[in-house]
């Protein structure tokens, strides 16, 4: 078979209304994105290691920036909700009790849960920290940042979300915060990160979600009832930044103490 045979071709055909669809072998609209054409299916090996390649210095820009921001804790959470929500002023008090309590918020950057996360590090004199992503709809960083970094792709974002951080909260989202929850679950579960808080706050927001994992889940035994039990629920950020001091500083003797890494003016740091 030849290479280009494995790239896209069309098939024209007529549905009831007598338009014109477009299908492809693979069964993926290929578009004019980097990411969307790299996920589309097989293309040209030059393409593939030069997409890797991209994908490798993607990597190595989010390691220099984020290697000196200190102890993280990052907070997931919708991108949707206002200055005046509820889980606005939440996520909000959250930033502001973590900074007190020595830590660097980081967020996914945007607006919404993100934005109020690291407006209160902000505005209680703490660092804010954004891991921003290229998206069809432009997502702006938020202007409570301190330093941030903008990914196209997902998975190297939230690498770099999960690697600084001595601790994961979650607030109120959809697929996003998600999929941002379970990986995270997945990590802890598999032994792949040291079993960090995991907060979810808004206890009503996410019932229905335990309630499926306790009656449907730990019921036909996909996850074992400790699994579960890893998760801390609240709707007090007090409550949350008080287990995640006293378990990730205490359970496994991680301190506020500077890195011992050290910044060399060779490498423009």
């Amino acid at each position: 078979m030849r290479i280009k045979d494995l790239l896209p071709h069309r098939v024209e055909t007529n549905d009831d209304n007598a338009k014109k669809v477009s299908q492809t072998r693979w069964g993926k609209t290929p578009g004019a994105d980097e990411e969307i054409r790299f996920l589309y299916g097989p293309q040209e090996r030059t393409r593939e290691l030069v997409r890797a390649l991209k994908i490798f210095c993607e990597f190595m820009r989010g390691f220099r920036t984020l290697h000196f921001v200190g102890p993280c804790v990052t907070v997931f959470g919708s991108a949707r909700f206002r200055d005046d929500h509820e889980y606005y002023r939440m996520a909000r008090d959250l930033g502001a009790r973590l900074t007190r309590a020595g830590f660097t918020v980081m967020t996914g950057g945007g607006p919404g849960i993100m934005e109020a996360a690291n407006r209160g590090a902000k505005e209680a004199g703490g660092r804010s920290i954004g891991c921003n992503i290229e998206l069809p709809e432009e997502q702006k960083p938020n202007q409570y940042l301190d330093k941030w970094i903008t990914f196209r792709h997902f998975y190297v974002r939230k690498v770099m979300l999960v690697k600084y951080s001595y601790a994961f909260v979650a607030l109120p989202g959809g697929f996003g915060t998600l999929d941002e929850i379970f990986e995270t679950a997945v990590l802890i579960q598999t032994g792949k990160i040291k079993e960090f808080p995991l907060v979810l706050m808004g206890r009503e927001y996410w019932r229905p979600l335990l309630e499926f994992m306790r009656d449907r889940l730990i019921k036909e035994g996909t996850i074992d009832r400790d699994d579960t039990e890893r998760i801390i629920v609240t709707d007090s950020a007090e409550d949350a930044v008080k287990s995640i001091t006293d378990i990730a500083l205490g359970r496994f003797g991680l301190s506020y103490q500077a890195p011992r890494f050290k910044r060399r003016w060779i490498l423009w740091e």
